[in-house]
């Protein structure tokens, strides 16, 4: 059948960005389609502001400029209660990042950078509870997000988080550490299958010296470095990291790697034609890597509109809870219970699981996550309690059961002027069907109407739009986009 032009447009939003915002619907509606895709790269444009949540206590410390008025500590100068400060200020910075950047998604037009942030921000993987080290690597994210793909693997390889979370710091030409150089390629480049331990080994040779300041610049220390002759994928030479990198993107296999991964993020999870990954992942590499040049071929596309990639994908949580946002939009009275949800839905922004990322797919969804999901919108209808016990893993609660302050309500207020502007002209009988193709990402958008009308309140539009709304969302239909 058909594709509706209100489909292929939901369907772009939400791919390019976290959904429509009721908001702007309108405004959206009375473009044609052949302007969805400028505007959405126009409004991301700009450069991204820098997210500086850090303590002042936390950068005194790590940056010098402490009590003592010390040009320059060394973590061995440091004090025991001093680091103990540092790590709890931290963590209670993390969170305020983590909260920061969400709302940024939420409220944010650019919401293609925000949305290929979060992608690189899975790919680029980091567990580290250093904030002036976490806000440095999300703005180069955000920053490269839609710029050269080279640009950004070079920001990221020299950023202290990434260093440090691969022990790079520890790589000395004595004693080779390989976390950072199997990473590396297995991960951000080519890919497993794609080369040998002798790379491995090799490469980590040339990283050797790599390492970062107490306050997260970058620096090469030449005497840790290894100086000899390395050969990685069959190329000789002295090299260094740099060399490294520039063998790395040389290969067209890194720009396949990238673009297949892209497309499972973007188009469908599922099935991944190889034949359309070796086409876009050639352009990829004769563009010298341009991120947007990609996208446009992936939006630009008239098979990215094809029914079989629509409604295929599950929604990740921060993708459901910033799209439920989006659509409804909601004054949070404790924006910390965000925390809380994500923990509970296996997705906290700054704390992905391994170096690998979150697998995504159907790893998001279990009888555990379902039945929250589902009841989601009605816990926030009611500003309810979550009604969860997260285990105490403190680095990824970010500080709150120590400081115990975990809040586990989504207690909010829903602004419902945006979706009564857009369907209070409908008729009552259009209403239910109206909202459920505004919400759910199905090409046959047909529900269950009988159903639907025992759990809704008729008394008013305004009764019957609120009501139908939460109803829709608490669906299975409503996971997919």
């Amino acid at each position: 059948m058909a594709v509706s032009k209100q489909l292929k447009l939901q369907h772009l939003l939400w791919r390019a960005g976290f959904g429509p915002e009721a908001r702007s619907w309108r405004q959206w509606e009375l473009l044609d389609d052949y302007a969805w895709w400028p505007r959405l790269r126009s409004d991301s444009a700009a450069p991204p502001r820098f997210f500086d949540v850090a303590d002042g206590a936390v950068r005194g410390l790590l940056m010098g400029i402490g009590e003592l008025g010390k040009i320059e500590q060394t973590k061995k100068e440091m004090s025991t209660d001093q680091k103990k400060e540092v790590r709890k200020k931290s963590r209670e910075n993390l969170q305020s990042l983590n909260l920061v950047w969400l709302e940024e998604m939420v409220r944010t037009k650019a919401q293609l950078r925000e949305k290929m942030a979060l992608f690189w921000h899975g790919h680029f993987a980091s567990r580290n509870i250093n904030i002036l080290y976490q806000q440095e690597l999300l703005h180069l994210l955000r920053t490269h997000a839609l710029g050269n793909f080279g640009d950004l693997l070079r920001a990221v390889s020299k950023s202290a988080a990434i260093l440090a979370f691969l022990n790079n710091q520890q790589n000395k030409k004595e004693h080779p550490n390989e976390n950072f150089a199997r990473e590396l390629m297995e991960l951000f480049t080519l890919g497993r299958g794609n080369y040998t331990e002798t790379d491995v080994k090799e490469a980590a040779r040339a990283f050797t010296g790599w390492g970062f300041k107490l306050d997260g610049t970058f620096v090469f220390r030449r005497f840790f470095h290894d100086t000899g002759s390395k050969t990685v994928l069959d190329k000789k030479g002295n090299f260094d990291g740099d060399d490294i990198l520039n063998i790395l993107l040389g290969q067209r296999q890194t720009a396949h790697f990238i673009t297949r991964k892209l497309y499972r993020f973007l188009v469908n999870e599922e099935t991944v034609p190889e034949e359309r990954i070796r086409q876009l992942g050639d352009r990829f590499f004769d563009s010298g890597y341009d991120i947007m040049a990609l996208l446009d071929s992936i939006f630009g596309s008239t098979w990215f509109f094809n029914e079989e990639n629509i409604g295929c994908k599950i929604k990740s949580p921060v993708e459901l809870w910033v799209g439920i946002r989006r659509a409804l939009p909601l004054t949070l009275d404790d924006p910390e219970g965000q925390i809380v949800l994500q923990k509970a839905l296996s997705q906290v922004l700054l704390y992905p699981p391994n170096v690998a990322g979150w697998p995504g797919g159907r790893s998001w969804i279990d009888s555990t996550s379902l039945m929250l999901r589902l009841r989601l919108p009605h816990i926030i209808a009611a500003q309810g309690a979550l009604g969860l016990n997260p285990k105490s893993d403190d680095d990824q609660m970010m500080g709150q059961m120590r400081a115990g302050r975990l809040q586990n309500r989504l207690a909010a207020e829903a602004d419902w002027q945006p979706l009564l502007d857009i369907f209070s002209s409908q008729s009552e009988r259009d209403i239910i069907p109206s909202i459920a193709r505004f919400l759910w990402q199905t090409p046959q958008a047909n529900p269950p109407l009988a159903v639907l009308k025992r759990h809704t309140d008729p008394g008013s539009k305004i009764q019957l739009i609120r009501t139908a709304a939460l109803q829709l969302m608490a669906t299975p239909e409503y996971q997919l986009c």
